[in-house]
């Protein structure tokens, strides 16, 4: 069993082939952490790890005993006040105001498999052998109250999976304030910090810093993971690269407000915390309660971040999304948003579904405007009712038109909002958040609705599911275009306001999950405004998300690259949209546009029936490409050869399980003249293998073996490299697919 208990030591040993994780029960019963990195060798005791000697300015947990402060000793689920002054994983505000606990070992127990958390999304196993779980039971004898710290280690994967269970067995309710998923602290500070920061339009931009004495951090305030922050960071060597090199990695699997930090003490100690923000948080306790925390899950990888994020990949990929769609090829679609915007009619939308049709798309996505009195963005959000004015026939007579082209149907829908003008409102005033006596603020002229009561989710959940129901609807595009502010639910008390921010994120995915187990084999698509929940939350309910609504090939070199350290392309919607590009203005060749878009799932926003014969032919032959090379693309192994945030080249590479194709897109932002010579790597193939190397276009590279391939590489050198700008035919804005195929012996 990959998880030893040593009874005589009081330790914990978690492991597989590729990783250990090494706990203790301190002499004063409180956990304390040992190691976290590469597997080692099992052993009775690891006692020789816990440093805590007298130091200057020190508390100290037992009278007249210099020698044991908690404020020293690195811990696994950290409380301030009693001798730690560093930040806590835990505080509980109790009725005569005081903040103090002591958890304390009590048992533990060790089986396989992993639990589900109820009500929240999480990695899962479909056999108990994939992964084994530990849960330490520990106590709070003043106040009555358990806190189960709970560890699932995969036994195939360099990850393990953490979150935290509180139970009241007391009489009296507390304010739990502070409830972090994940606490983690390292023996040293020599990493450097990455963090994919970022607003509307640039979401997930690396940012790259070295740890400093004092807290870094991220997180979000807004109700949501946020386009400006995602809830994923990386500690990595300041020597760590694609290739090689140490590296831990933390993400929350949760779609709300966050917070995950790195302190760094006077003794150079890292203390790393990721969970639910404890600003404006605070859950009342009541007694015969439980609170479970958002799970977050830790990769390390000794071999570089290509390997990490490959870890990330694969798990949420496979044991994170789930159902019908998890394993299948994505559609490929076409929506009429940047085509039509609100001035649409039948006819139109079935000519724009001809035409796609034609191209071999195939799925048709009805975006927003069909519905209630929904002509323009001040009105009819909730009135989730077809228009007749505008779709006569229904959502169901344009959907049979698109089923009859042989095509799948999809709709837009924004659950989670409504206008001050519509049916909703007027009915409901109420079921808007909002403060008494405060105004409300609005966000692109809409309300955020209470979805922390659950009449509210119902009251959506019946207007949606009748659409789906009768609808004949394949494909949900679930949008989400605004923030909470002035956060107060009328349904709960004053000491439960702190909990609005969570019981809303809680409603959303009762919503996902209710819509989900009703309709099993429609596609939902997670999408915020572009990417402001782009999460491991939102991957357990839609296994696909809008990635950003910039959909400039040339800005989504770097959305995607940053999205990409923690997510995989199956998950990354990217569509070709028109030039000039309507976020940047930006003509770029609808060549890069398609090769950006093959990394993800491909889409089209575009008005299909506009295009010239030569951009038809195009994408035509881009729809073919993809549909050939789809599960590669989408499912197959990741790298990062170059990087947009370093120079003007970026290079992305997709490399089939079993080796015997691979697909490297070579992308250049701005044209240079007299150029290096250039040569790419390409890692990750059979050194054994021969590969026919050969461009999309149908221009040779050569027959070499991967091991060629890999340390030597490939010639990328423009070929007109030498002549000067205004005489060669390389345009700005650049790109190369190069298709290695494994060559029958």
């Amino acid at each position: 069993m990959p998880i030893k208990f040593h009874q005589d030591s009081h330790e914990f040993h978690l492991y597989n082939d590729q990783i250990s994780y090494i706990i203790k029960v301190l002499r004063n019963d409180q956990l304390g952490q040992l190691y976290f990195g590469r597997r080692v060798p099992d052993r009775a005791d690891h006692s020789y790890l816990v440093e805590n000697g007298y130091r200057p300015m020190m508390s100290y947990v037992y009278d007249n005993d210099y020698d044991f402060s908690l404020g020293n000793v690195k811990q696994e689920y950290p409380a301030y006040g009693t001798t730690d002054y560093r930040m806590p994983a835990v505080e509980i505000k109790q009725p005569n105001g005081s903040t103090i606990t002591n958890f304390r070992y009590l048992s533990h127990r060790i089986y396989d498999g992993k639990p589900k958390l109820a009500g929240l999304p999480a990695t899962y196993v479909e056999d108990a052998r994939e992964a084994t779980t530990l849960e330490i039971l520990l106590h709070d004898d003043v106040l009555d109250v358990d806190l189960t710290l709970i560890y699932t280690i995969f036994a195939h994967r360099n990850a393990i999976a953490r979150s935290a269970r509180f139970a009241n067995h007391g009489s009296q309710a507390y304010q739990l304030t502070t409830a972090m998923s994940l606490n983690l602290d390292l023996p040293d500070d020599d990493y450097d910090w990455m963090q994919f920061s970022g607003a509307w339009g640039r979401e997930r931009q690396l940012k790259t810093s070295h740890l400093r004495p004092g807290i870094q951090s991220v997180g979000s305030t807004r109700g949501a993971s946020s386009h400006m922050q995602n809830p994923f960071v990386i500690l990595k060597r300041p020597h760590t690269d694609e290739f090689q090199g140490e590296a831990y990695g933390f993400s929350l699997v949760y779609s709300g407000n966050f917070l995950a930090q790195a302190q760094v003490d006077a003794y150079k100690v890292t203390r790393v915390q990721l969970g639910i923000n404890p600003f404006h948080f605070s859950w009342k306790l009541a007694p015969n309660q439980i609170f479970q925390t958002p799970e977050a899950v830790m990769v390390y990888t000794s071999t570089g971040l290509n390997q990490l994020s490959q870890t990330y990949h694969r798990l949420y990929q496979e044991r994170l999304a789930r159902g019908y769609w998890r394993d299948r090829p994505r559609p490929i679609l076409v929506n009429n948003w940047e085509a039509t915007y609100f001035d649409f009619t039948e006819d139109k939308l079935a000519n724009l579904a001809k035409q796609a049709q034609k191209l071999g798309i195939e799925l048709f996505v009805l975006d927003d405007g069909w519905f209630g009195k929904r002509t323009k963005e001040n009105a009819g959000l909730g009135d989730w009712w077809v228009n007749r004015d505008r779709l006569p026939n229904g959502i169901s007579g344009l959907a049979d038109q698109v089923h009859r082209l042989g095509m799948m149907f999809g709709l837009w829908f924004e659950p989670e909002m409504t206008n001050q003008d519509s049916d909703l409102y007027r009915n409901h005033p109420d079921y808007i958040i909002q403060t008494p006596d405060r105004h409300s603020s609005q966000g692109r002229r809409q309300y955020v609705l209470d979805f922390s009561r659950p009449e509210v989710v119902d009251y959506v959940h019946d207007l949606i599911a009748k659409v789906l129901r009768n609808g004949h609807v394949d494909y949900v595009k679930w949008d989400m275009n605004r923030n909470i502010t002035e956060c107060f639910s009328s349904a709960y008390p004053a000491d439960q306001q702190g909990e609005i921010f969570h019981r809303y994120i809680l409603g959303v995915y009762h919503l996902y999950e209710q819509l989900i187990q009703e309709f099993p084999k429609t596609l939902f698509e997670s999408c915020a405004s572009g990417g402001g929940r782009f999460d491991a939350g939102m991957l357990y309910y839609a296994p696909q998300a809008w990635t950003s609504d910039d959909s400039d090939a040339i800005e989504r070199l770097k959305i995607q690259t940053g999205t990409s350290y923690c997510y995989p392309t199956s998950a990354m919607g990217a569509h070709v949209s028109v030039c000039p590009n309507e976020q940047v203005n930006r003509n770029t060749p609808l060549k890069t546009r398609g090769d950006v878009a093959f990394f993800g799932d491909l889409g089209y926003e575009l008005d299909l029936t506009k295009l010239s014969p030569d951009e038809l032919a195009q994408i035509t032959g881009q729809i073919k490409l993809m549909k050939r090379y789809r599960t590669l693309f989408q499912y197959g192994r990741f790298y990062r050869l170059k990087s947009p945030f370093d120079g003007n080249i970026t290079a992305w590479l997709v490399v089939a399980p079993d080796q015997q194709h691979a697909i490297m897109g070579y992308f250049k932002v701005l044209n240079d003249v007299n150029a290096a010579y250039r040569i790419q790597r390409i890692p990750g193939l059979d050194p054994e293998q021969k590969y026919h190397v050969f461009e999309e276009a149908g221009t040779e590279c050569g027959t070499f073996t991967g091991s060629e391939l890999a340390n030597i590489g490939l010639v990328t050198s423009d070929a007109e490299s030498e002549q000067s700008a205004a005489t060669r035919d390389v345009p700005d804005f650049y790109s190369r697919l190069f298709i290695l195929e494994a060559q029958k012996e």
